[in-house]
């Protein structure tokens, strides 16, 4: 990965955790929480799994190819139930996972022990 798509990419996951853990707090603040749960869920673990892989990608980890085809996959998942909500927090949140997700789903790890 060249340096320019490693800085896209850090920004991307970087925006990405930001969002996730902003649509968390306003989704916590809903009347009907029922409703929101699982985007409560979803956007817990999605700012999770963007902080290991912002720490995976900047230490040119040998886990990066895995790690990052997980943030993928977890960030698509987060993507589509936020998406299914209309407050602009969600709304927000759906387009940066979406812009994550095909960053980190193209990492190429430099390592020798790949995994």
């Amino acid at each position: 990965m060249d340096r320019a798509s490693v800085k896209e990419t850090i920004l991307a996951v970087i925006d990405c955790m930001r969002a996730s853990n902003h649509c968390f707090s306003k989704c916590l603040q809903e009347e009907d929480l029922l409703m929101v749960a699982e985007c409560i869920r979803l956007t817990k673990e999605c700012a999770e799994v963007c902080a290991l892989t912002l720490n995976a990608l900047e230490s040119d980890s040998a886990f990066m190819k895995p790690i990052g085809a997980l943030c993928a996959q977890v960030c698509d998942t987060c993507a589509v139930e936020c998406g299914r909500h209309m407050h602009d927090h969600c709304q927000r949140c759906a387009e940066a996972c979406l812009r994550c997700a095909e960053h980190a789903g193209t990492w190429r790890p430099h390592n020798r022990f790949l995994v």
